[in-house]
């Protein structure tokens, strides 16, 4: 009731009651509303996640070629690249970087303050390690090449391959250094190879 209406004696209509028995609530207004399943909205809810493949390789695609055959499933010459390349990148990546923690502990002097000592740590961990992983890397690529060729060539995988593929990427690494560098390189790179084609056939 308002000021006025209390001084003019004027008396107000009143509404119907409010009854709170016979409100809707919650429950009762949502179940009279098509509301969809929120678990089939997602775009990946009708995939059964017992039969789910996360990594498919057709054995139509992948290289037949007899010896190819390894731990990780190759589909030609472009596969062996990327995983050859890698994984001897990061190998000679590691390893440098290990050498330049060791060189910069022994060359820098123990009275040396430890920023210094930290900075000349640093610096030599920075100047082996990326130059032992491109070098293996660039290897890698060469060796990958020249094995997938020689293997695409005699028609199956073996040894010998990886043997002879190993020296001639080893030797043209080293091909601007002189003959002896290059038969030492390629004699490290063929006994590398044929080290690990000896591990792969044991092991693998």
């Amino acid at each position: 009731m308002s000021i006025w209406d209390s001084f003019s004696g004027r008396k107000q209509s009143k509404g119907p009651e409010f009854d709170p028995s016979t409100a809707q609530d919650a429950t009762s207004f949502l179940s009279e509303v098509n509301i969809p399943d929120p678990t089939a909205l997602h775009p990946l809810s009708g995939l059964n996640q017992d039969t789910l493949d996360y990594i498919t390789l057709e054995d139509s695609a992948l290289d037949q070629t007899p010896g190819s055959q390894s731990f990780l499933p190759s589909r030609g010459w472009s596969d062996d690249l990327c995983y050859g390349a890698g994984t001897t990148y990061l190998t000679g990546l590691a390893v440098g970087g290990a050498w330049g923690l060791a060189e910069g502990m022994r060359k820098v002097p123990v009275t040396a303050p430890p920023k210094i000592r930290l900075n000349g740590v640093l610096n030599a961990i920075t100047r082996r390690g990326p130059f032992l992983g491109n070098s293996a890397g660039v290897v890698a690529m060469v060796y990958n090449g020249l094995n997938s060729g020689i293997g695409y060539a005699r028609g199956k995988h073996d040894s010998a391959n990886s043997i002879v593929a190993g020296a001639i990427s080893g030797m043209v690494f080293k091909s601007t250094r002189g003959l002896k560098p290059m038969m030492i390189s390629g004699g490290i790179v063929a006994t590398l190879a044929g080290g690990w084609t000896v591990f792969r056939k044991t092991f693998l």
